[in-house]
């Protein structure tokens, strides 16, 4: 019998229960068609790289399908290299409130933590996708 590794998948992306009941909240008051939350990376921001959270009415082609405390959550495949492992907090706190990301591949934040650079060389192989992974193709 040979040797079997044994290899340990992290998860895409998770949301804390703390993230997942402010997403169910701010759900609630938008209109009936915000049935997911949508994770996704964009060019931009001050170090290359932005996180963008929205709601949309359902799962695009291809994307990553999860679901956290009953919250359906979407990664678009040009995002899902750059967010594998991430977590999303929510924090509501004196100094600090709003969704927090913590994402193991980023070798570097601004310092409002909304956007992130990889290690140069790093990037993660997007298997040929293009585009920023809001939907667009630049």
């Amino acid at each position: 019998m040979a040797d079997m590794e044994i290899v340990e998948r992290t998860t895409l992306v998770s949301l804390t229960p703390t993230a997942a009941a402010k997403v169910k909240e701010l759900m609630a008051e938008e209109p009936e068609d915000a049935l997911v939350l949508r994770v996704a990376i964009q060019g931009g921001g001050c170090s290359g790289f932005q996180y963008g959270l929205g709601f949309d009415t359902a799962p695009a082609e291809g994307d990553e399908i999860l679901d956290f405390e009953g919250v359906r959550v979407v990664v678009d495949p040009f995002s899902a290299p750059y967010l594998q492992g991430a977590t999303i907090d929510f924090l509501n706190g004196l100094q600090e409130s709003g969704f927090k990301i913590d994402n193991p591949n980023a070798s570097s934040s601004c310092g409002c933590g909304h956007s992130f650079q990889v290690e140069e060389g790093a990037e993660p192989d997007a298997h040929g996708a293009a585009g920023c992974g809001s939907g667009c193709s630049h």
